[in-house]
């Protein structure tokens, strides 16, 4: 999944996110544009996974 793909669906990903993971808040899936690298920063220290773990995370929802 690209990060125009992940822009357009980010509402339904962070429904998703918190779903699996209940210990992540609002805060920590606040999305800004151009804050990529930080949403991941947040999600790979709060999941404890690599920032490729991540990203197929959210590619397999």
């Amino acid at each position: 999944m690209n990060t125009t793909e992940i822009k357009g669906n980010w509402n339904e990903l962070k429904g998703k996110l918190k779903q699996k993971y209940a210990n992540l808040t609002d805060d920590d899936l606040m999305y800004a544009e151009g804050k990529e690298d930080e949403i991941y920063g947040r999600l790979q220290q709060k999941l404890g996974k690599t920032k490729e773990e991540v990203q197929q995370i959210i590619s397999d929802l």
